[in-house]
Formats: structure tokens, sequence, C-alpha cells
């Protein structure tokens, strides 16, 4: 639930999300302070790297491997948006197995369990939104509903009604003010009613279900996105304005996500707890894994009273910075011997490596990153065996440690390409280099969305191509002239958020067709 532009506000941006008393169902789970992590599920990609295409035994695995880090809490977007009506079989097989997800974390680990909602978006029920669950694309799908039509509002509450029935059981349910979510010309008033109608909607599958509003771009800022094609954020008077009616209305049991300062203005600073966005791993983001520096550890060392939370897209790439994160929040050190303690309890016997292969595809030494690979290569032709958190490696220690090859191999390359162009040498080899380690990691995990990285742009910019440059030119703001076609702002940034769903793979065409045309 993040575009990769306004990622770039999230870096910067801290947060909230609140707690009430949970639903009866859940006295016996602890009331202590929330260390969450919330599993987004937006792209659709393989397996594991894609938690869509996780299976009840994999999210066991994750539960227990974060539960022994110390978290407590997930938070978990079910893209209820792209359910069509009717549902199609993948759809009613996801929600089952979701539902059995939650009852497995009330029962087996004691932990929270929230899912998340856009304000107000449906499924379009067009041809792309009968593709298999696992499979679809968001923005190839969805339909803004107008929260002033009453009629439409109703539908959408009554489809999403029904969606949520096997997910009842759910401790609460946040919803975000933007991204994605807005209607162009809408009013405050009128997001704040949607809220109300959701709280309304939630009494009835089961009385108890927290509401948790999720202040980020704001409704208003994200409905003139629409309106204009320029992406800001919404101001903090139209924060401090959504957030002064929504206590107005007191929909308890209710809390907040984002915007401790409007809430301390309003006295109600009990209901905030932090909200990190980004330490962890910015959204979308081609999966690489990050290590290193004190973002994560410092994101989960800032919490409110009521806790703190991170987010992770391919969680399975992500476990240096998930677990840097948790450290903070318990303010534990965090050295190279921390680390290496977390490796070993990963896959016994091979902490050091593991840790040298992190530190190493952060770094900018092609010869390290190739040698580090080599070293991961022979361990992982070996018999391996996961040790005390093991559920975090998904069943396949080898796949572990081959995707760290892997990432290494493209970091290498795109270092040597980056050279090569910076010194206007003869880049044909060095991109060839390039496409082979790219398509080799892009083919193992299927990533297709937005593939950013600065070196990595640099130096495809320094190539002078025609085909990659149209690639690199796609942003999600609109520009004149429009597209063809096209003749609206919205009509624009619709078509740009589409066309970025298969980002990568273009990129990667594009490059193929630039050497190709090389002398």
């Amino acid at each position: 639930m993040r575009t990769w532009m306004a990622g770039l506000f999230l870096g910067v941006l801290a947060g909230v999300i609140a707690l009430a008393t949970p639903p009866a169902a859940a006295q016996e789970r602890p009331l202590d302070r929330m260390v969450g992590l919330y599993i987004h599920q937006h792209w659709p990609y393989n397996h594991p790297y894609a938690a869509r295409t996780w299976t009840l035994e994999d999210w066991r695995g994750w539960a227990d491997g974060l539960q022994k880090l110390g978290y407590n809490t997930f938070l978990i977007w079910p893209l209820l948006e792209t359910i069509p009506e009717p549902m199609t079989p993948s759809d009613r097989a996801y929600l089952t197995k979701l539902g059995k997800v939650i009852d497995m974390l009330h029962e087996d680990f004691h932990m929270r369990a929230y899912l998340v909602l856009c304000p107000n978006i449906r499924s379009n029920n067009g041809k792309d939104s009968r593709a298999l669950f696992e499979k679809r694309h968001y923005y190839y799908c969805d339909e803004l509903v107008n929260p002033g039509n009453p009629v439409a509002l109703s539908s959408l509450i009554r489809w999403r009604e029904t969606l949520l029935k096997p997910l009842q059981k759910a401790d609460g349910i946040a919803i975000i003010d933007s991204d994605p979510g807005c209607y162009p010309g809408s009013t405050n008033a009128e997001f704040v009613h949607l809220l109300a109608e959701h709280r309304k909607m939630f009494d009835r599958l089961r009385p108890g279900i927290e509401l948790i509003y999720w202040m980020h771009a704001g409704w208003r800022g994200w409905s003139r996105f629409y309106e204009t094609g320029k992406l800001l954020l919404g101001t903090p008077e139209e924060q401090q304005d959504t957030l002064t009616q929504l206590k107005a209305i007191n929909p308890e049991p209710w809390g907040l996500a984002n915007g401790l300062a409007y809430a301390e203005k309003l006295g109600i600073s009990e209901k905030v707890i932090s909200f990190n966005y980004g330490r962890i791993e910015a959204e979308p983001s081609f999966p690489m894994t990050n290590f290193g520096g004190q973002s994560a550890y410092e994101g989960g060392n800032a919490p409110t009273a009521r806790g703190v939370m991170g987010n992770a897209q391919t969680c399975c790439v992500q476990l240096p910075n998930i677990f840097a994160f948790v450290r903070g929040t318990t303010g534990k050190s965090l050295t190279d011997e921390d680390y290496c303690q977390f490796a070993e309890d990963l896959l016994p016997g091979h902490g050091a490596l593991i840790v040298e292969g992190w530190k190493t595809v952060t770094g900018s030494d092609p010869v390290a990153m190739s040698t580090a690979a080599a070293k991961l290569e022979r361990v992982a032709a070996g018999a391996l065996e996961g040790g005390r958190l093991k559920g975090l490696l998904f069943g396949d220690p080898q796949r572990f440690l081959l995707d760290l090859a892997r990432m290494l191999r493209l970091r290498a390359a795109t270092e040597e390409l980056f050279a090569v162009t910076a010194t206007k040498g003869n880049p044909k080899l060095a991109l060839r280099h390039l496409i082979s380690a790219a398509d080799t990691w892009e083919h193992q995990h299927g990533y297709q969305n937005n593939w950013y990285e600065s070196k990595l742009h640099q130096a495809l910019r320094n190539l002078n191509s025609t085909a990659i440059n149209a690639v690199l030119n796609v942003t999600y703001e609109a520009k004149e002239p429009f597209s063809p076609g096209i003749h609206t702002p919205e009509a624009q940034v619709r078509h740009n958020f589409r066309s970025i769903e298969t980002y990568t793979p273009r990129l990667l065409a594009a490059m193929k067709q630039t050497l190709k045309e090389m002398k």
C-alpha cells in the first residue's frame, strides 16, 4: 500500500498506530507494548518472496521466528480491494487460509492480528480481476468508489462485509487515508463518514473489532493528486481537520496510525503507536537485502507509549533489518557479534559467512561481491539444516544462501557497469553481465514493479539509450502532453500506476534491446 514516489516521503515520516483493549476472544493475549510487522502483499511475484503465496505452514514458521525475536503483532493487507464479485475460487481459498492464519496467530502464538483496507477501492470486476489471486495486478483491477454517493458507498460496505466474514476474528482493521485511496473532489467530511460506515459494519461482523485510522498522505492530499496529477501531501490543517472530525464521532473502539502531533492537540495521544514506515524496507522496491546503518534500529527504538510497527515487502530477503528493528525496540546492542549470532540461529555454523554476504551486498566492491557469492554457492551445495530461527528460511536454507549469492552477483554487475560508463569506456561486456545477473535473479523472484537503485539508474542513463530512457522516464505524476487517448490528470495518473506494475520486465527488455544495438 505504497507507491515508490510516496515512499520517498515515507523515509522521513514517522507515525503511529493505536490499540484499544482486544475483543473478548483475544483477552488471553498480552497487553504489552506492540512490536509489530506489517506484511505487505500488493505485488504478485514468486514464492516465498511474495506473502500472497505463503502456505499456512509458511505463516507458522514466520510467526515462530518473529515471536522468538520479540515481535508480538502482525498487520496484514489482504488485498480485498482486488477481489471481484462474485469472488473466484482462488479468492475463496485465500480468505479461508487467512482466517486460519488469524486463528493460528491468536491460539498458537498469542499474537495480535490486524488487517488493512484501502478506504474506498473495490474490484472493477473486469477480466484482470478474474486472474488467480496470487497473480493479480492491483492497479489492473481497481475502481475508486465515490464516498459522497450513498448507493455506491452502501454497495462497497456490503461487499466488504461479505469478504471480511472469514476474517472477523482479527483484532482490528486499519483504514489508510491515501495511497491508494481517494476520490477527486471529495471532502474530509465524506472520508470521515466512510470511516463511520465501516465502524457500523465492523460491529455487525463482531463487536470489539478495533478501527484504526491510518494517517498518511491525507485524504485531500491524495485526492488532489488525482485532480492535478501532482503529488503533494495533505496540509497540516487538512490532517488536523480530519482527525478532529473523527474524534467528534468517536467510533470506539478506535485508534490512530500516524499523526502523534495532531493527536496531542486533541488530547488523544494515548491512542498512538509509532508506525515508522520504510525503516526496514521501502515500497515498492526491487528485492535486495538492506543491511547496516541505524535507520531500522532507530525506527524500532522510537515508539510512543503503545508501541511500534515496521513494514516489509519481500520479507525473506530483509532478515537483517527485521532483526535490527526489533533490537531497537528493546534498546539492545546491534553489533557484528549480534548479527553473527542471529545468522547462526538461522543456519548454524555459517553465521560469519552470512553476515559477510550481508555486508558485502550493500558495499561497492564488485570483486568482493563476486568472491562472497562464490563462497555462499559452495556452502549451498552441501548439506544444511536450519537452526532456532529456521522458520524465517521458509524451509529452504539452500534457497536463502543462493538468493544472497544472486543478489551479490547482480550488485557486482551493477557496480561494473557504473564504473565503465562513468569513465566512458565500452559498456557492452558490462551490460551483458548485468543483464545475465538481473535475468537470473528476476527469474527466481518474479517481481515486476518499480526497480530503483541510484547507481543502476545512473549507469543506464549514461548509455543514452532511447529504449532504456523511455522506461526510466515513467513516473506516477501526470505530465503534459498526456499519453495518447488520455485527456485528464486522473486518467494519466491511473495509467501510470498500471504501467509501473510491469516496470522491471520492461526495463530488462529495454536493456536487452540496447545490447543488441551496440556495436
